[in-house]
């Protein structure tokens, strides 16, 4: 198994931007949306943005919505999250993985990598 490669994460300001990319080649790529997780200190991971293959379909959480976009490089087996205006409680672990394609939402890869760290000072 090859775990998801998160990287881009940092400490930012309040108001601060950020872009998030995850590297996952355990399946096929181009066969499974696409979705990013975060763990907040003291609590349960959760999905805040998900992408189909061809990128026409997208979720947010309400947390980010207006936020945060989501997007793909199909040829990259690369996902990223473009995180603009930041508040502090977007501080968390960030994680990608592959999801179920018809709840689009369960996790599926078999193995979650380190994440990338992004804290978010007032």
């Amino acid at each position: 198994q090859v775990q998801p490669a998160e990287s881009g994460g940092g400490l930012v300001q309040t108001g601060g931007s950020l872009r998030l990319s995850c590297v996952a080649s355990e399946l096929t790529f181009t066969s499974y949306y696409m979705g990013w997780f975060r763990r907040a200190p003291g609590r349960e991971r959760v999905l805040v943005a998900s992408i189909s293959v061809g990128s026409a379909v997208t979720y947010y959480s309400d947390s980010v919505k207006g936020r945060f976009t989501i997007s793909r490089d199909n040829a990259k087996n690369t996902v990223y999250l473009q995180m603009n205006s930041l508040k502090p409680e977007d501080t968390a672990v960030y994680y990608c993985n592959f999801l179920n394609n018809l709840d689009r939402r369960t996790p599926i890869g078999t193995a979650w990598g380190q994440g990338t760290q992004v804290t978010v000072s007032s």
